[in-house]
C-alpha cells in the first residue's frame, strides 16, 4: 500500500544519460578492447621503431661516438613515424562501421569521446616504443641521464603527438587515401614538440640541465589537452556533415 514507485521505471523518459566520465571510460575501454583483439595495432608501430632505430648503426657504423651524437634525433624520428605510421586509423574503422556517426549523435560531448580515443591510441601505440626505448637507448650507448631524459621527455612530447596527428585524421577521415594528407598537415606542428624532445635528451648527454626543454614539452601537453579534443571533434564534424 504504502510502497512508493521508482519514477524512472514508470517513466523511462527521467532517467539520467552517463556522465562525460563515464562516457570517457567506456570509450577508452572500447577502443583498447579492439585494439587487442587486433594485434596488428599493436605490433606495426613498435615493430617500425625497433627497426628503424636498429637499421641506423648497420648503415652510420658501429662508433660509439657517432651514435651518442645522433642517438636523441633517431629515437625522436622513430617515435615521430611510428606515431604517424597508426593514426591513419584511429578513426578509419569507426567511420566504416557507422560508430562514428553514432558518437555525434550521442549525449555525451564528442571531445570528451575523442579525448578518450587518443588515450587508448596512445596507450597503444606510444607507450609501448618509451617502455623498450631504454633498451634501445642502450644500443645507441647512451647513459643511465641521457636515458632518463629521453624517457621524461618521449612520456612528455608523445601525447602531444597523438592528438597533432589525430586532429590531420579527423580532417581527413571521409577520404579514402587521407594518410599523405595527414601528414602535410601533422608534420609542420611536430617541429616544436621535435626540437625541444630532441634539445632535452642532447642536454643532458652533454651532462648540462634539461628541464627547461621539459617544461616546455609540459606546457605544449597542457596546451594540447586543453584545445586539441575540441579541435578534433570540430574536424570529425566538418568531415561527416561536408
Amino acid at each position: 500500500m504504502g510502497t512508493e514507485l521508482n519514477p524512472a521505471a514508470v517513466n523511462p523518459a527521467v532517467v539520467k544519460p552517463p556522465s562525460m566520465a563515464q562516457g570517457f571510460n567506456a570509450m577508452l575501454r572500447r577502443d583498447l578492447v579492439v585494439a587487442f583483439r587486433q594485434r596488428s595495432d599493436l605490433v606495426n608501430p613498435l615493430f617500425f621503431f625497433i627497426m628503424v632505430i636498429a637499421l641506423f648503426p648497420l648503415g652510420i657504423g658501429p662508433e660509439p661516438s657517432t651514435l651518442q651524437k645522433i642517438a636523441p634525433g633517431v629515437i625522436w624520428i622513430a617515435a615521430l613515424l611510428s606515431t604517424l605510421l597508426s593514426v591513419d586509423s584511429l578513426f578509419r574503422q569507426d567511420f566504416d562501421d557507422g560508430s562514428l556517426e553514432l558518437a555525434l549523435l550521442s549525449p555525451q560531448p564528442l571531445f570528451v569521446l575523442v579525448l578518450g580515443k587518443i588515450i587508448a591510441h596512445w596507450l597503444v601505440t606510444a607507450l609501448p616504443l618509451i617502455l623498450v626505448s631504454p633498451v634501445l637507448g642502450v644500443m645507441l650507448y647512451m647513459d643511465a641521464d641521457t636515458i632518463q631524459a629521453t624517457l621524461c621527455s618521449l612520456l612528455l612530447g608523445t601525447p602531444v603527438l597523438s592528438m597533432i596527428s589525430a586532429i590531420g585524421a579527423a580532417l581527413t577521415v571521409g577520404l579514402r587515401k587521407g594518410g599523405v594528407l595527414v601528414a602535410i598537415i601533422a608534420l609542420p606542428l611536430y617541429v616544436p614538440v621535435l626540437i625541444f624532445g630532441t634539445g632535452a635528451v642532447e642536454a643532458a648527454s652533454m651532462s648540462m640541465a634539461f628541464g627547461g626543454q621539459l617544461a616546455i614539452l609540459g606546457a605544449f601537453l597542457i596546451l594540447a589537452l586543453a584545445f586539441a579534443p575540441f579541435a578534433i571533434a570540430a574536424g570529425l564534424r566538418i568531415s561527416l556533415n561536408g
